[in-house]
């Protein structure tokens, strides 16, 4: 989805000073000191999220760009151009993000290299990493990839849910795969320095491209279909094979983590992080959260703003089973300190710390150096 717009339709952002009593992300008590001392070390590397905004004009109000100092978040990889916008509207959106780092230089900062992760930490500012969900502002134009690179966005993906002239999406027939066009994409991907993003592509195109791939592959939002079986979450094999090719899978927030009728919790979404961890090992997962930056407050203008969305994803036969009205987090990681609670988490069921960091964003941070 076009998260920009949900978010700044709904207002979802700037209800996160409701936590706290209005202190937004504090720790909170019952999360141990260790975990603390982690997320406070760790660079925080969220590899699905929508930066916060509180208008689509500038300046942006202080209490978003506060949340930014707060949620101990160092970075981010955010969509542009959602599941579908053509070439001109995507150029405008990421005119749009390279206004909001033109207008908070002291608050964001756009990634271009690996070493501007731990930049965007030391000088606690919000580093942005633009990226494609979506291969439509491409059309079949390989040199678009150039074009999109040289304007900063460093992640892309063939398809959305549905067949592209790349390779198919997770809604797409089972026998659509990776097309000629789609290996030639990669071979353009791995030479330009964009990495290769299979979230939402299908079973097919998802070995097809991995092994296609001279580099790290990233599957940066999804679940695990052994913890719960969806199209959007990734079998047992695709993340083997992510592993050995050197990627990293970042579990998602949103309630495809659970099964239909209620929303996940954050014993379902560590279900899903333990078992990548089980399988890839500590060195292949890490966060995707594919939700708000702060918190959702359950309004009925967010409730409106949301059922909407899911309306316009229905009429465009892009949305997922189970796309049943549920709002988009996970109970006890709707909060912008997420990464905090997910640390305590891991740590509580005998994470060593290191691991835990890992998690918390070295593992992309890693995988992005060996890409770009």
């Amino acid at each position: 989805m076009n998260r920009r717009v949900f978010v700044l339709g709904s207002g979802a952002l700037l209800g996160a000073a409701a936590l706290s009593g209005g202190a937004i992300a504090q720790p909170s008590a019952e999360i141990s000191p260790r975990a603390r001392s982690a997320w406070r070390r760790a660079i925080v590397l969220d590899c699905n999220l929508g930066p916060p905004l509180g208008a689509d004009t500038f300046p942006q109000p202080q209490e978003a760009l506060d949340l930014v100092r707060s949620s101990g978040v160092s970075a981010i990889k955010t969509t542009i151009g959602g599941f579908n916008a053509p070439f001109e509207d995507t150029l405008a959106e990421i005119a749009f993000y390279q206004r909001l780092v033109e207008a908070h230089p002291d608050y964001f900062m756009q990634i271009r290299n690996a070493a501007d992760i731990a930049r965007a930490k030391r000088e606690r500012k919000l580093g942005i990493i633009f990226s494609f969900e979506s291969a439509a502002c491409l059309e079949d134009k390989l040199d678009r990839i150039d074009l999109f690179r040289n304007l900063g966005v460093r992640v892309m993906q063939l398809s959305y849910n549905l067949p592209s002239p790349f390779g198919a999406g997770v809604m797409s027939p089972p026998d659509a795969s990776l097309t000629d066009l789609g290996r030639e994409a990669i071979a353009r991907m791995n030479a330009s320095g964009v990495a290769l993003d299979l979230s939402h592509a299908n079973p097919a195109t998802t070995s097809a491209a991995t092994a296609a791939s001279a580099k790290p592959v990233l599957i940066t939002h999804a679940g695990c279909a052994s913890v719960h079986p969806h199209p959007r979450n990734k079998s047992d094999e695709q993340l083997r094979a992510l592993a050995e090719k050197g990627g990293v899978v970042g579990i998602y927030d949103l309630f495809y983590l659970a099964p239909a009728g209620r929303q996940p919790n954050l014993d379902d979404y560590i279900a899903h992080m333990a078992h990548a961890l089980s399988v890839c090992g500590e060195d292949h997962v890490g966060i995707g959260s594919d939700t708000g930056f702060g918190a959702s407050e359950l309004s009925a203008e967010e409730r409106a703003a949301w059922a909407a969305e899911t309306e316009r994803r229905r009429a465009t036969g892009v949305a997922a089973p189970e796309e049943d009205g549920r709002l988009p987090f996970t109970e006890g990681l709707n909060r912008p300190d997420r990464a905090l609670v997910i640390a305590d988490a891991l740590m509580k069921r005998g994470y060593r710390e290191r691991a835990v960091e890992k998690v918390l964003g070295a593992n992309f941070a890693r995988a992005f150096g060996e890409i770009w």
